[in-house]
């Protein structure tokens, strides 16, 4: 949870510190805990300090754009699922409007984490809708697809999957076998977007001191971090298990989709890639 939770402050002071802001979340702060929404409020910069702190809310924040833009056109689309791994405090299921569109949303995380959650919804005063499914699961021991199953979820017509902050966590088996699951449940359209480490090897020498620093500081909460990757094999392997677009967004790429011609100069760094697997390209 000690990651989830700086994920989410960072989520949340972007939306104070950052003008205008890549992501709009209006639950962002509430969610935190009147206590720490009340802090933050008081001084945005307080838990988001040192020079590592802008690019960190930069790539938070694209990262959750990127795969709400998708749920946008893939909804336009027809498509009605939409799975969360790692949901964490994400705030999209009780943002995203039903009136036109349905939407059957699960939620996939440590059962400590849904209850911690859980727990932050009500104390916010944000109803849970009837159509979100709070799913627990341990990546590296338990079946994603008798979870899913046995919630409901149908793999007959498609969803997108949404995966963030979570794959350099688990070991290089775990996420194959959950990608090789998730081209099979979306088949008849739909993908799913996720983030991954950067191979060290692929970075500058500066690169990889930051990287080295990060993993220490999770290392010392607890939560290590296992799998790296270099995006041509990834690639690769993406294709090999059955998605046939593969779109890989290095720091440039969303810079200049999401970044571009801001006066503030907030910019992504270089030490992880957002990737579309799916039916179909990301859109312009």
């Amino acid at each position: 949870m000690t990651t989830a939770f700086r994920v989410a402050l960072r989520r949340a002071a972007h939306q104070l510190l950052d003008q205008p802001p890549v992501l709009h979340d209006p639950l962002a702060i509430s969610i935190l805990g009147a206590e720490t929404a009340e802090a933050l409020q008081r001084d945005p910069t307080q838990f988001d300090t040192g020079p590592l702190a802008a690019p960190l809310r930069a790539f938070m924040a694209v990262r959750a754009r990127l795969a709400e833009d998708q749920l946008a056109r893939l909804r336009a689309g027809g498509l009605r699922q939409y799975v969360i791994l790692g949901a964490g405090l994400d705030t999209s299921p009780y943002r995203v409007s039903r009136q036109d569109l349905p939407l059957r949303v699960w939620e996939i995380d440590q059962p400590a984490t849904q209850t911690w959650k859980r727990e932050r919804l009500a104390e916010a005063g944000i109803a849970i809708p009837s159509d979100v499914s709070f799913v627990p699961l341990d990546f590296e021991r338990a079946s994603l697809a008798e979870a899913l199953a046995a919630a409901g979820f149908d793999e007959r017509v498609g969803a997108l999957f949404s995966w963030l902050g979570v794959t350099p966590y688990l070991s290089r088996e775990a996420i194959l076998n959950t990608l090789k699951y998730i081209a099979a449940a979306t088949a008849a359209g739909g993908g799913v977007v996720f983030d991954y480490a950067l191979d060290p090897d692929l970075l500058t020498h500066v690169q990889r001191a930051v990287f080295h620093a990060m993993a220490a500081r999770v290392e010392a909460a607890g939560e290590p971090w296992h799998t790296t990757f270099d995006p041509r094999d990834l690639i690769a392997t993406l294709r090999s298990i059955g998605f046939p677009c593969v779109d890989d967004f290095g720091a440039d790429a969303l810079n200049a989709r999401y970044l571009a011609d801001r006066r503030d100069g907030l910019r992504l760094g270089g030490l992880a890639h957002i990737m579309w697997a799916g039916q179909t390209p990301v859109a312009d």
